[in-house]
């Protein structure tokens, strides 16, 4: 048997531009997003939760961190040198990551956060699935495939 939760974060408003994309995409743009993330576990805690929602605090924290009003850069952006200087000047709060696109942003939230979750249940509980939106019409998701889920 396999249990599942799920717990949303939203409102987080951030900015980003994709350098090599030939349209409008390559220009500083902004979007508030949100997360979905989808929780699995073979056994419930002793309060008969996948996850404590309480308990994510430090989730909450970090997806602020990097998404709440920040300007996030890829790390092969040619202009990167710019907007560290940008940075250093207090005119954005700058996130240098593999990749700004949904899918991009996808992955690398469901890297951290599982491994956020696995930690805090000994390995009970697991991301199965997350949902990123930049906004109502346009979303990415990223799912585990293998049934093993360790």
């Amino acid at each position: 048997m396999r249990y599942r939760s799920t717990k949303t974060f939203t409102n987080l408003p951030c900015a980003h531009r994709l350098h090599s994309h030939p349209g409008h995409c390559r220009f500083v743009h902004g979007y508030s997003r949100s997360f979905k993330f989808y929780f699995e576990a073979s056994e419930l805690d002793e309060h008969n939760f996948v996850v404590d929602f309480a308990a994510l605090k430090d989730v909450r924290q970090w997806l602020e961190h990097m998404y709440d009003h920040t300007l996030l850069i890829g790390e092969h952006d040619p202009e990167l040198a710019f907007f560290r200087e940008m940075e250093a000047r207090k005119l954005c709060d700058l996130r240098v990551v593999p990749s700004v696109t949904m899918e991009g942003t996808a992955a690398l939230v469901f890297e951290h956060v599982d491994a956020l979750i696995r930690d805090k249940t000994n390995g009970r509980a697991w991301v199965a699935k997350v949902e990123v939106h930049e906004n109502d019409k346009n979303s990415a998701e990223l799912e585990r495939i293998d049934d093993r889920a360790q």
